[in-house]
């Protein structure tokens, strides 16, 4: 029996000894890949569909109207195509070299910003904001693929620095971030521009700008946040309705009988009542929906899912040597995690109303496609070669040996 037990175990090792020797692309990425990650990832995009499924007969309530009916899983089936699509968008990407996939972002990120600056002249007005791009039958959100393009573009213009110090990378990555925000602002969007700061903030931080220069940037921001209350009628709104109630306060107040609605453990898939006076039910405020169905304790699992993701992107940059590698999948991460909390936060009436959807969770197909092309680039730059030993003398980024 013991003999039968040692040769199992000679057969496994030997299988995973051919398997490590394939060196075809699949068999690299597959022992490359950071498969915990992929499995977070994964775990996100199929509670996504369950809850866009949970949320579907709410959206379809709120949209039928005017003699058309809109079917109780219409938004469902809808996001399983775009799910069907966007996620060997992810595979494809992240089987990229990191020099091809740096290009091919850096290349993006020119074309999404002219599409940013076009939205003004060309976008399509939805809701008072004119944030979309009319193509064909649909239409997208150049700002939701910019971010993860924009995180590349300013990864490696900040680590340009390492080549040459006299650079001014720091100078010109604060006028994009400018730019960006000025052409944010207008349309209006006052939460990508959050999330875009944050960005910005996170990459300076780690390329080594000085504590005082950060501290400084913080404080102009906590000026900017001022100046936004005083002059932006938006802001001014929005932070009006959620410090002291004034105005419309219907959908604040809606998705918090939601998400309470259905206690510590909810009332169960498909029983949920509150939703259907929830506004965007399926998007802004999916959250509120599994809250109510299937309980407070599956949203603080989920909020751990979304922290394991960003803790184990940065653990993973614990020993990486590249200053863009580095910058470019903290960035990412960052991106990601901000973009989770505010959802959240606006859900649980935390922060005011941003219309910003929760990531691989909520619906919509520009938001997924997004998703799907910034996971891709995290996982490209997560990706570790199993064989490579660091050397001790490898002088890192931070000038140590």
């Amino acid at each position: 029996m013991r003999q039968a037990t040692l040769g199992q175990r000679t057969r496994k090792k030997q299988v995973a000894r051919l398997g490590r020797a394939d060196q075809s692309a699949l068999g690299r990425w597959f022992w490359e890949i950071d498969r915990l990650l992929l499995m977070l990832l994964t775990v996100l995009i199929s509670i996504g569909l369950l809850a866009v499924a949970a949320a579907a007969p709410a959206a379809a309530q709120r949209y039928s109207g005017n003699g058309v009916t809109v079917a109780a899983l219409h938004y469902f089936w809808r996001q399983l195509a775009w799910v069907v699509l966007s996620v060997p968008v992810m595979l494809g990407i992240s089987m990229l070299p990191k020099v091809t996939a740096r290009r091919l972002a850096l290349a993006g990120a020119g074309f999404f910003l002219l599409m940013l600056a076009l939205v003004p002249l060309i976008g399509v007005e939805v809701n008072g904001a004119r944030r979309w791009i009319g193509v064909g039958l649909g239409q997208f959100q150049p700002s939701e693929f910019l971010k993860p393009l924009f995180v590349v573009a300013l990864a490696w213009l900040l680590s340009l620095k390492q080549q040459d110090k006299t650079l001014p990378v720091a100078q010109i990555s604060a006028v994009l971030f400018a730019a960006v925000a000025v052409m944010l602002m207008k349309q209006p969007d006052l939460g990508q521009t959050v999330v875009f700061a944050a960005i910005w903030m996170t990459l300076l931080l780690l390329s080594g700008v000085s504590g005082r220069i950060i501290g400084g940037l913080v404080g102009v921001g906590f000026v900017g946040i001022i100046a936004a209350y005083l002059f932006y009628p938006v802001a001014t709104n929005r932070i009006n309705n959620f410090i002291y109630g004034e105005g419309d306060t219907y959908q604040v107040d809606k998705a918090h009988a939601t998400i309470t609605g259905g206690g510590f453990f909810g009332t169960g898939p498909g029983a949920g009542e509150a939703k259907f006076q929830l506004p965007e039910a399926h998007t802004d405020y999916i959250f509120s929906v599994i809250g109510e169905e299937f309980g407070l304790i599956a949203c603080l699992a989920i909020a751990v899912v979304y922290l394991a993701v960003v803790v184990r992107v940065l653990l993973k940059l614990l020993d990486e040597d590249d200053l863009f590698t580095l910058l470019a999948a903290a960035g990412l991460a960052t991106q990601f995690g901000v973009q989770a909390i505010i959802n959240m936060a606006v859900n649980l009436q935390l922060a005011p109303s941003k219309g910003m959807t929760l990531p691989l969770i909520s619906y919509g197909g520009s938001s997924m496609l997004a998703l799907a092309l910034g996971m891709g680039l995290l996982l490209v730059f997560t990706r570790r070669n199993p064989y490579l030993k660091r050397s001790p003398y490898v002088v890192t980024w931070r000038g140590q040996a």
